[in-house]
């Protein structure tokens, strides 16, 4: 999966893939004087740069029938399968394709970038594909996360294909092989791809609550993709989180003129109307966004922990059922519903919930802290 970001406060989309909208208006939206230039330069070509290390991969490894006659199927075969280069998934933050292949590790962006550099490296084609799969949400700190997902496609060389070379095409995907049947996909360009890696990387520094930071990744992506709406919407929230109110309310209101059923930027611009006390002006967006979205995201959620705090544990557990049941794919929210359990004595449903949340968990960091609380839960147990 393909992991992008939204906002609770303010919403936000990481590596978000939606339909093609009317291109915003890029340069009237940003605002470059509000913010100190950054230490080092955002280039939109480091994205897949590759290093060193790659190409002397490339080179030490690139050799047998295989890559004669495939090499697509090598390095899937080489990454993916054959285990060589020990490839991990984490989530904890967005990696260029330098840095994914020297980490090992990366969010499925991240090694979608690293793939698809070496694959170009190799002279093979490259396709991206938006996926429409059903909408997936998280938290970092006061963000609140969408998440997209998006596949890579590799094909045949693109110049001087030998005779005999196998001309198949690989689809390398994320994805558990159940949830890929039936699976819709559409063509994306190059430059919605670099526009999803620039606003994870805002949306991550918005998280550190580094908004200058945020700005000029942001900006980068809107220079990228101007169509891509997740980036347009996440400078909103970067010019909201600054200080910048107006310039955040022309950006949710450019979004909504392309676009009017944007639910993330119909809640960020009610809510700041409401914080501006306009809220004669915020009123039909909240209409207009009960009708989209009458249940929002962590809307049990929310409630749930209302009710911890109240000390009610067992409307708590119904709460949080509610949102497992609707996003089974949040470890967030197995392992609220398992101190819920916990707090009404029901041992083995909490480690259950426990065990799930570890399961779901989407970095080393998180795994480490569950399976932590689950080992503290077994010895109290015995």
């Amino acid at each position: 999966m393909v992991r992008w970001l939204a906002s609770l406060v303010l919403a936000i989309s990481m590596a978000a893939c939606s339909s093609t909208p009317q291109q915003v208006m890029t340069q009237p939206l940003l605002h470059d004087e509000f913010f100190t230039a950054p230490a080092q330069p955002i280039d939109a070509r480091d994205v897949f740069a590759l290093d060193d290390a790659m190409r002397s991969y490339l080179r030490d490894n690139g050799k047998g029938a295989l890559f004669f006659h495939n090499r697509a199927e090598w390095l899937v075969q080489a990454l993916y399968k054959r285990g060589e280069l020990k490839i991990e998934y984490d989530a904890a933050a967005t990696r260029n394709a330098a840095q994914a292949f020297d980490a090992r590790a990366g969010n499925c962006l991240s090694l979608v970038l690293m793939t698809a550099a070496l694959a170009k490296e190799l002279g093979l084609q490259v396709e991206y594909n938006s996926a429409f799969t059903e909408e997936t949400w998280s938290r970092q700190g006061a963000l609140l996360l969408r998440s997209g997902h998006i596949n890579i496609t590799l094909g045949k060389r693109m110049i001087d294909r030998p005779r005999g070379q196998d001309s198949r095409v690989w689809t390398i995907d994320f994805l558990p092989a159940g949830e890929l049947q039936g699976l819709r996909v559409k063509p994306i360009e190059e430059a919605t791809v670099v526009a999803m890696f620039m606003n994870n990387r805002a949306a991550e520094a918005l998280a550190r609550d580094e908004a200058e930071q945020a700005y000029w990744w942001a900006r980068a992506g809107m220079l990228a993709d101007p169509g891509f709406t997740g980036v347009v919407n996440t400078l909103g929230v970067v010019y909201q989180r600054s200080g910048h109110a107006d310039a955040a309310v022309q950006v949710f209101r450019e979004l909504l003129r392309s676009q009017p059923n944007h639910t993330q930027a119909l809640n960020n611009l009610a809510l700041l109307l409401e914080q501006q006390g306009r809220g004669a002006e915020a009123a039909p967006l909240r209409a207009r966004l009960a009708s989209l979205e009458p249940e929002p995201p962590y809307h049990w959620f929310v409630q749930g922990q209302a009710a911890l705090r109240r000390g009610d544990a067992r409307t708590a557990r119904d709460f949080f059922a509610r949102e497992v049941a609707r996003a089974d794919y949040s470890s967030e929210f197995h392992y609220w519903l398992a101190v819920a359990h916990f707090q009404l004595g029901e041992q083995q449903a909490a480690q259950h919930h426990l065990e799930r949340a570890q399961a779901l968990s989407t970095s080393r960091d998180e795994r480490d802290l569950y399976a932590a609380k689950l080992a503290w839960l077994n010895q109290r147990q015995h």
